[in-house]
């Protein structure tokens, strides 16, 4: 089972500095906007690109549109061996849908 986290825990804890959110959709809905910081990793090319991305030891977050495949997205990032196993790898419940906060636009986010 997959934990989940708010929208309002995810705003938070990127206003912290303290998680590393990976954006599940396609890059044309990410460039629409995006969760600040996030890096777009659309979900068919998440097992491949896995490992390119530094894990540095911060909790990661996925995200996609309604809350569903991020779980699938964190799921499969949980069982990395480059994830640390004391590292939170959860689903933003709702997903975009549920999001009512400010979002980046364009390319502008951090790449991996």
């Amino acid at each position: 089972m997959v934990e989940e986290v708010t929208p309002e825990e995810v705003r938070d804890r990127v206003e912290a500095g303290d998680v590393r959110v990976i954006d599940t959709r396609s890059p044309t809905q990410y460039e629409r906007g995006h969760i600040p910081g996030a890096i777009n990793v659309p979900l068919g090319e998440l097992p491949s690109r896995v490992p390119e991305i530094d894990w540095d030891g911060r909790d990661v977050v996925c995200a996609c549109p309604i809350g569903q495949s991020s779980k699938q997205a964190a799921m499969l990032v949980n069982s990395y061996e480059e994830v640390e196993e004391d590292v939170l790898v959860a689903s933003m419940a709702g997903g975009y849908e549920e999001w009512e906060f400010e979002l980046e636009r364009g390319a502008d986010a951090d790449r991996d």
